[in-house]
């Protein structure tokens, strides 16, 4: 996998280095390169749980570490916080390392396994030079158990539609109104371009999710939410979608100082912010009740399923979904049910 990365990305003009240091410093103190690609072996473990938190109901994800940092450079981005490594890393070992991850997937035949390769980095932004969609799919059709979501806000579809596999596969787009996206995802297509992604994904047999995290509240956000959920309807048949997921904005104290810095034009910080029991900031409670019931009415009205809430209490969900879970085990088992019902998993 290392030769044919470094290959490829030299070929594709784009700077490499492989290394496996650090960059010193804190967040503040550095300036992000999205340039440069380094290619490296993570020493630590390539399969793990999602990093979720006790405090709130987690779904129980696992993640594929396929790298870190994203080229796309959302002024949210909680990874500007998260990591002191400036640059593009992509994790040359982890292919190396199927086998045994399929072994830990084997002890556990009759458990469901959802995973993703979208929560430290974008999943398909940089797959057309690493080429990740012609590796992982072939893993997961070895194991009954597994799900893999290919979670993006790009249109980097190409490896996914020259694949032959269809079967329990997810592939996911991060959505948001178009006057976050055109503001606050500047490096990421339009809205209108993802779904046009989505539908051919969605055309050529692939199950789509989609993530509405975070939800930002902006001037006329109750407009500028339907008009992207009118072109959810226009392009996208919500037979074929396995979960959509809804989580207001939230972030680190850290993070702040970094969006000051980095995007000073940015107004995602003006709203009113409270500190959550996991320690981030996040908008006061009856805002995101208020969000997450606007967002149910107009996705059930659509006809959707697996509508669910991303860390966040059970009082939260009642108030606003109008039933909750229970527990982060009554959550995960609430996505596997889905998984079941759409891939007729056993």
């Amino acid at each position: 996998m290392a030769q044919r990365a470094m290959r490829r990305l030299q070929d594709s003009g784009v700077t490499v280095k492989r290394e496996d240091g650090t960059c010193p410093g804190t967040p503040e103190e550095f300036q992000l390169d999205k340039e440069t690609i380094r290619l490296m072996d993570f020493p630590g473990e390539l399969f793990k749980p999602c990093p979720g938190t006790r405090e709130y109901l987690c779904c129980g994800y696992q993640i594929l570490h396929v790298g870190t940092n994203c080229p796309l450079d959302c002024s949210y981005c909680i990874l500007q916080a998260y990591f002191n490594q400036p640059s593009l890393r992509v994790f040359v070992n982890l292919e190396q390392n199927l086998e045994a991850i399929g072994e830990t997937l084997r002890t556990s035949e009759r458990k469901i396994f959802r995973i993703g390769t979208g929560e430290f980095t974008d999943s398909l932004a940089l797959d057309p030079i690493v080429k990740w969609t012609a590796v992982l799919p072939s893993f997961a059709a070895k194991h009954r158990n597994v799900l893999l979501e290919f979670k993006t806000k790009t249109t980097c579809i190409e490896g996914l539609l020259s694949s032959p596999f269809r079967d329990r596969i997810v592939v996911s787009w991060s959505l948001n109104s178009p006057a976050i996206a055109s503001q606050e995802e500047r490096g990421a297509p339009s809205i209108k371009r993802r779904l046009e992604a989505a539908r051919a994904c969605q055309r050529e047999g692939y199950i789509l999710g989609f993530h509405f995290d975070p939800l930002i509240e902006h001037p006329l956000w109750p407009e500028g939410y339907a008009e992207t959920l009118e072109l959810l309807d226009r392009y996208i048949d919500p037979k074929g979608v396995i979960w959509i997921s809804l989580g207001c904005l939230r972030y680190m104290p850290a993070l702040k100082k970094v969006i000051r810095r980095r995007f000073p034009r940015s107004h995602i910080l003006d709203g009113e912010f409270v500190r959550g029991l996991d320690g981030k900031m996040r908008y006061i409670k009856p805002l995101r009740i208020e969000m997450y019931a606007f967002m149910k009415a107009k996705l059930e009205a659509w006809g959707v399923g697996g509508l669910y809430l991303c860390m966040e209490s059970s009082d939260v969900w009642q108030k606003s979904l109008g039933w909750s879970p229970g527990s982060s085990e009554g959550l995960s088992d609430y996505l596997d049910d889905r998984a079941r019902e759409l891939f007729r998993i056993p």
